[in-house]
This record gives C-alpha cells, structure tokens and sequence, in this order.
C-alpha cells in the first residue's frame, strides 16, 4: 500500500468513526485529491464528490468566490465552504495555485494554496513547491490530503 493510500485509509476511518461526509473543490489538482478519496474504504457512505474548477468562470459561478484573483488564500476558503454547501458535506478540502511552469497572478510557479473547510470554519495554507508542473501537482494532492487529515484530527 503506498504512503498516499495509507493516509486515505486513515482519512476514512476518521470521516467513518465521526460520521462526516467529505467533499473536495479542485483547481490546478483537476481531480486528482477527489480520486485519491474515492480509492478510500466505504467511499461511497462518506465521499460526497467533488468540482474541478479549473476555469476561474467556475469558481465565480458553481463555487461562489467571489470575482477577482483566484491564486489567493481567500479563493482557497472560499472553494471550500462552497463545495461543502453545494455538495451538502460538512468537511472539505480545496486547492488553487500554479501548476507552472510560467507565474500567473504574480504568483510564482509553485505557488499554491490549500483550504479546509469543518464546522463552518475554514483554514488556508499557503505552499511553495519546487518541480515541473507534474510534480507541483502531486505535492499539492498530498498537501490537501495531509491538510483534510489534519483537519479531521483537530
């Protein structure tokens, strides 16, 4: 079982021990975190599903942000509660960034950010990654796994 798997067995066991319904809002992971979870024991009675909101038109409009930058701690938040609200689940994860390998926003490549969204409150984290766009990726899909599992554990 690799480490990414492990931890998704104990992110179920977390949601299914408290009776939670998780939900994930992604940008630049474009599904990548709602897979992993899906692969979680019992998915079905607790993953909720998941947006990939990859154009900034999806976010405003299916997510609620509100317009303006979408590379920011604030959109981050934003992703999560409001993938919790349309998804009707009480915790979520969301990320947002840039994959790379040119800056956007006058944010440099790398640069992303991780929201969780539990018991109305959300929390953003801010993250600076090294790599190709590949690689930035899938250090954000483990950031937002470890930032859910951090969540669920507080």
């Amino acid at each position: 079982m690799s480490r990414r798997d492990e931890q998704v067995a104990r992110i179920a066991a977390l949601v299914e021990d408290g009776s939670l319904s998780v939900a994930c809002a992604e940008s630049l992971t474009a599904g990548g975190v709602a897979s992993a979870l899906a692969r979680g024991e019992n998915a079905a009675s607790w993953f909720r599903g998941a947006v990939v909101a990859y154009d900034s038109q999806v976010k405003f409009e299916v997510l609620g942000v509100a317009e303006g930058p979408v590379i920011t701690a604030a959109c981050a938040r934003q992703m999560a509660a409001g993938v919790a609200e349309q998804l009707r689940a009480n915790v979520s994860v969301a990320t947002t960034g840039v994959g790379g390998p040119d800056p956007e926003e006058g944010e440099p490549a790398g640069t992303v950010y991780v929201a969780t969204y539990m018991d109305g409150r959300t929390h953003a984290v801010r993250h600076e990654f090294d790599g190709d766009p590949a690689s930035v990726i899938e250090q954000s899909i483990d950031a937002a796994l470890t930032q859910l599992e951090t969540a669920l554990t507080e």
